[in-house]
């Protein structure tokens, strides 16, 4: 058994490939390969029916009438070896692991080990963003072609904030405002530890990323979902999107996928990510970060669904950290970060079971069952009001439908992506500054809900913590940033977390 004096300590049960066996690995490559002609062709035809790739009829006419009889026979050229590659593909999934761990180059130097009270404290910095980086075809529906081209663009950004890291100074020992502050900034914030992405459906833009963050950040988990066919029964095309990747050493990591599902989002993997880092060692112990992941479902009618995926998560996320314990290890926070895909500032009023108009929220003990979630007002009630925030901590929130005043909202319009303001990130920082602005560039509210006064956007993208009540550690929030550096790259802001950790007095 390792010493929690071993730096950088061993990964563990993490192991690069998601099988058990070399041969397996290679099956699951030949399945891919076999699968994607007509992957690639199928794209393709879905992009031609995307809004924004057709302004008018008569140009998607007359693009249908050029590349439609190409399409078509690539298509059928490429579905022969796809019935075979898939049968292969859905075989392989009872064996693989559900994620892909990029382990550090040899060269990779962590950051030095935090050792208290020799050092009294240290800050931490998360980042959580949705990037939108679908296939190709899906993606033009959100107005956000060219994944490949945005996956480097967007690992690009990212290393601009993660290479300052390796010389960056903690700043913990210097008197700090003891309210939390929020900044709109135009660039990502500098020396992230821990980065968390959403919506990197996408395997090859996946590896992309992968490929610029690893050797400059640390370890990486990616590819993460469980595929083939699933309890329900469902079938999973599509992983969970999410990719976490860390400065610190990774010992244990697990997903558990949602078990509930509908519409489009019953094809995707969406779930818990959670992964345990070591940070550094106290009196013979290890100090550990927990950090959970997440992703839920999108509809905005969809919340009774959405709050049976935070109670589950939470038990998931408690269910590992006490799997995790290892000689009474110091936990010095526990982090929940992702797209929940509900705001807290919708008003409107909730719509019971039956039809009529109740008063902000369900009188149903319980959420009613999927397939009368569309019955209830995209108001959100049952996730604000969820006990999520009675166990983390959300720095950005007052109350229910409270924000603090510096709060935003992180999704902007689909429809004024690509308008020269939204695709520079100083241009749009400014022009979110202006109440004009946020009403031209933030997505409205959900359907049947009212806009806020003054309208600061929905914020559907969270970082929310705790610590261990009475443990010898304590977190608390130096800064929420709210970035505009992935402007023209995605359809969300990036939000960032400065998390000041410091022993108990």
């Amino acid at each position: 058994m390792q010493s929690p004096a071993d730096w950088p300590p061993a990964p563990g049960a993490l192991r690069p490939s998601p099988f058990p066996h070399p041969a397996l690995h290679a099956l699951h490559r030949l399945a891919r390969a076999l699968l994607f002609p007509a992957y690639w062709t199928l794209d393709q035809l879905l992009g031609c029916w995307a809004p924004a790739a057709r302004p008018t009829r008569l140009g998607w006419l007359r693009r249908a009438a050029r590349g439609g009889a190409a399409l078509l026979l690539l298509l059928a050229v490429g579905l022969p070896p796809a019935l075979p590659g898939l049968l292969l593909w859905l075989w392989l999934q009872v064996w693989r692991r559900p994620f892909c761990y990029r382990p550090p180059p040899l060269c990779w130097a962590p950051p030095a080990p935090w050792r208290p009270p020799a050092e009294p404290g240290r800050c931490f910095a998360f980042l959580t963003a949705n990037l939108c980086l679908l296939p190709d075809g899906l993606a033009r529906f959100s107005n956000l072609p060219h994944s490949q081209r945005r996956a480097e663009a967007i690992g690009a950004a990212l290393l601009a904030g993660l290479r300052p890291a390796l010389y960056r100074a903690t700043d913990c020992n210097q008197p700090w405002p003891r309210a939390p502050r929020g900044a709109l900034v135009a660039s990502l914030p500098l020396g992230l530890d821990f980065v968390c992405l959403q919506e990197v459906f996408d395997l090859r833009a996946a590896r992309r990323l992968v490929n610029r963050l690893a050797p400059d950040l640390g370890p990486v988990l990616y590819d993460v979902g469980t595929f083939g066919l699933q309890p329900g029964p469902h079938l999973k095309l599509l992983g969970s999107g999410l990719l976490l990747a860390s400065r610190y050493p990774l010992l244990r990591a697990s997903f558990r996928c949602f078990p509930h599902a509908r519409g489009e989002d019953a094809l995707a993997s969406k779930g818990l990510l959670s992964a345990q880092a070591q940070l550094g060692s106290l009196d013979g112990r290890r100090v550990v970060g927990f950090l959970h992941c997440t992703h839920l479902q999108a509809p905005a009618e969809d919340g009774p669904l959405r709050s049976k995926q935070l109670t589950l998560l939470l038990d998931w996320a408690e269910q590992f950290e006490a799997q995790s314990d290892h000689s009474g290890d110091v936990v010095a926070f526990s982090v929940l970060l992702g797209d929940l895909n509900f705001d807290n500032c919708s008003k409107g009023r909730a719509r019971g079971k039956g039809g009529g108009e109740g008063g902000g929220r369900s009188q149903e003990a319980h959420p009613p069952p999927p397939t009368a979630s569309r019955s209830v007002s995209a108001d959100h009630a049952l996730e604000q009001e969820h006990e999520l925030f009675s166990r983390f901590q959300d720095p950005c929130r007052l109350g229910t439908r409270q924000e603090q005043p510096w709060a935003l909202g992180t999704v902007l319009s689909t429809s004024a992506l690509h308008h020269s303001v939204a695709c520079s990130p100083e241009m749009l920082r400014r022009a979110l500054e202006q109440e004009k602005g946020r009403h031209l560039y933030l997505a409205g509210p959900p359907r049947r809900s009212r806009r806020a006064k003054p309208w600061r956007g929905r914020r559907l993208d969270y970082i929310t913590y705790r610590g261990v009540p009475g443990g010898p550690l304590r977190p608390e929030v130096e800064q929420v940033t709210f970035s505009t550096a992935l402007a023209g790259l995605t359809d969300h802001l990036a939000v960032g977390l400065h998390l000041r950790v410091s022993a108990s007095s």
